[in-house]
């Protein structure tokens, strides 16, 4: 399975800087967005995971900003998972203005799964089978 999740988000006046452009931060915050809504397409929403005993904190983020998004751009957020290790997952996104489908930028997020206790966690089966292999 290699779900591609996609969710639509309308640039607000209080996510640009002075200028009208974004500020860098937020696609981080898109990112997030991505990240559950891919979870949740894919059957396992942050709330089920939790109640099962899991959570998935940021261990790395990377993001490449090619083009500026501006104040009432339309964009969607786009994300698809891969599993790493039993007790690691990639998340990689894409920001795309929907206008004229540029993408603005690209970037990832990896993830460790811990126990409620912070200690290292393996996914239960049917979790590791939503996710496609990574190298």
């Amino acid at each position: 399975m290699s779900l591609t999740s996609s969710f639509l988000v309308r640039v607000r006046y209080a996510e640009t800087d002075k200028m009208g452009v974004v500020y860098y931060a937020n696609y981080l915050v898109w990112f997030e967005v991505g990240r559950t809504e891919w979870l949740r397409q894919a059957g396992w929403s942050y709330r089920e995971m939790e109640t099962d005993g899991f959570t998935l904190p940021v261990i790395e983020a990377h993001c490449e900003y090619r083009q500026s998004a501006r104040y009432d751009d339309e964009l969607d957020i786009r994300a698809t998972g891969l599993l790493l290790s039993p007790v690691r997952v990639r998340f990689d996104y894409q920001v795309v203005r929907r206008a004229d489908a540029v993408v603005l930028a690209t970037g990832h997020t990896v993830h460790a799964s811990l126990d409620p206790g912070g200690r290292p966690r393996k996914l239960p089966a049917r979790v590791v089978s939503l996710f496609p292999r990574g190298a």
